[in-house]
């Protein structure tokens, strides 16, 4: 359901009480709050950033080419970011998209290789074409006038240092929505301080569980390591998910989890987490739209598991294992 835009609607049933809301009139984003305190730290932490480009460590991967250089690790991005797609997206959940559409920046490459992304043309190929720090700054601002009600990173993970190059100028130019870093959860500690005080949402993606699922999957046996840390990390920054008073999220953490097929155990295992290890006020997404994709289409002998779509009965059980384990504010789409 789309919204209208009126002061005076009903709060949507997921905000979940008058504590979770901040003024929307009052609200200033985090960059915003922090260039207008002491800009000095955007250009401290864009010479931090680029020097990652030197020998990489943006990412958890470690690859140490020189980006600088235009070498590519495993995200096969070099100095600059390479952009597939800009828009104003209307199928996101509800508190970011609004009624004008959260503003999605679609990052191409990637630095997980998950063969079931349904992305895979941007995110194994690169569909897509480079930009400077000053296109990637105007890219923001025409999203901004647009009427988005935010700007969504999505996949930001391997250009963090082109993102820390371009919001300074994207600043200057005027911006003022909330960011949203829309990521799969395998991100560095590096890349998550560079964002600390920028990065207004944090929605990650929590995969797998299993160690030996996600060396298969999405080609990192560290995978769920990686995004425990991370999340520790983007809800010590933002805490939980908050919104305004016409139900657009402004600030915290938004959590999403794919159900899987024969995966039950692995999701219960992550809301096990989410709850007790970061808070059971965790906003979640719990979402039913897996089907076959990409490499699972082109090989569908070796990874005949997940060569199918999920049953009700999976994501009822999901659900039922996320309420168990405590947790209590879900998306309300299926």
């Amino acid at each position: 359901m789309l919204w209208q835009n009126s002061s005076n609607r009903e709060l949507p049933d997921y905000v979940g009480g008058r504590e979770w809301i901040l003024p929307g009139k009052d609200f200033v984003p985090a960059y915003r709050h922090l260039y207008e305190t002491d800009p000095s730290v955007f250009e401290q932490r864009r010479e931090w950033a680029l020097s990652l480009l030197e020998s990489c460590t943006v990412c958890p991967r470690l690859c140490k080419v020189n980006r600088m250089e235009n070498r590519h690790g495993v995200c096969r991005s070099g100095r600059y970011a390479a952009v597939c797609s800009a828009f104003p997206h209307l199928g996101e959940e509800d508190g970011l998209r609004g009624w004008m559409g959260s503003g999605t920046i679609f990052f191409s490459y990637c630095n997980l290789k998950c063969v079931f992304c349904q992305n895979h043309e941007l995110s194994w190929r690169g569909q897509g074409s480079v930009h400077d720090a000053g296109e990637l700054a105007r890219l923001m601002l025409s999203l901004q006038e647009q009427g988005c009600h935010n700007i969504n990173f999505v996949t930001p993970e391997h250009v963090v240092p082109q993102i820390m190059e371009a919001l300074p100028l994207a600043i200057e130019m005027g911006l003022r929505v909330p960011i949203v870093y829309n990521t799969s959860a395998y991100d560095s500690m590096d890349s998550l301080e560079l964002m600390d005080g920028i990065v207004d949402i944090y929605m990650p993606d929590f995969k797998y569980w299993d160690s030996e699922k996600s060396r298969i999957y999405l080609g990192a046996a560290d995978y769920s390591e990686v995004a425990r840390s991370a999340l520790r990390e983007m809800y010590r920054q933002v805490g939980s998910l908050r919104f305004d008073e016409k139900g657009l999220a402004k600030r915290g953490l938004l959590v999403r989890h794919l159900v899987m097929p024969g995966e039950t155990g692995d999701a219960r295992n992550i809301f096990r987490f989410l709850a007790r290890d970061i808070s059971h006020d965790t906003w979640v997404n719990i979402m039913d739209q897996y089907q076959p994709d990409g490499m699972v289409l082109r090989k569908p002998e070796r990874y005949g598991p997940i060569n199918r779509g999920i049953s009700s009965r999976e994501y009822q059980d999901a659900c039922l294992a996320a309420k168990e384990e405590g947790l209590y504010r879900f998306d309300t789409r299926r």
